[in-house]
């Protein structure tokens, strides 16, 4: 009896959700994150953002194998049509991946503000050529944009696929505590 109460409460208490802090991401937004995210260094940015403009923020786990960023988009949205726009947003998505699941998508309310959201499992084919690289890379991503005159905002949450059950109701909790001023 003793032991089935430990591995209810070791089940129970191994994927509660993880205590948020809030954070400032950039000028003007906010948001509360785990704890255990830490902000990249300089190298991290480096080698996951090899593009001439930085996130606005980007944090990792200690393994570095957990990201969260918030970039602008280099697409700027004109006008506030945001059903198209998430019609665009998902064709995007699609064309990272060789596979994608969508677990759930939408547009809904964060503190007074319209998001589109996307949740998925992706999966990149590995390079049957190369010896290191023949297994895919299998992911679950939380993805969030926020359009605005001028720019659009892109938060990204991303894990290994097999940490999903792990990071999913912490991720949609953070997700929820976005303040853009």
């Amino acid at each position: 009896m003793k032991i089935k109460i430990l591995i209810i409460a070791l089940l129970a208490f191994g994927f509660a959700p993880i205590k948020l802090v809030k954070t400032k991401i950039a000028e003007g937004i906010t948001m509360s994150l785990p704890s255990t995210l830490i902000p990249m260094d300089p190298d991290d940015i480096g080698n996951r953002y090899p593009s001439v403009r930085a996130p606005l923020g980007a944090f990792t786990n200690a393994d570095r194998d957990t990201d969260f960023s918030v970039n602008i988009s280099a697409t700027q949205w004109p006008d506030t049509d945001i059903e198209l726009a998430a019609q665009f947003f998902k064709s995007g998505i699609h064309n990272l991946y060789d596979k994608v699941d969508f677990i759930n998508e939408g547009i809904h309310t964060v503190n007074k503000k319209k998001f589109i959201f996307y949740e998925l499992e992706s999966r990149v084919n590995g390079n049957k050529m190369k010896e290191a690289e023949r297994e895919p890379i299998l992911r679950y991503a939380y993805v969030q944009y926020y359009i605005e005159k001028g720019r659009t905002l892109v938060f990204t949450f991303s894990c290994p696929r097999d940490h999903r059950e792990e990071w999913q109701e912490t991720v949609r909790a953070m997700m929820k505590t976005i303040k853009i001023k």
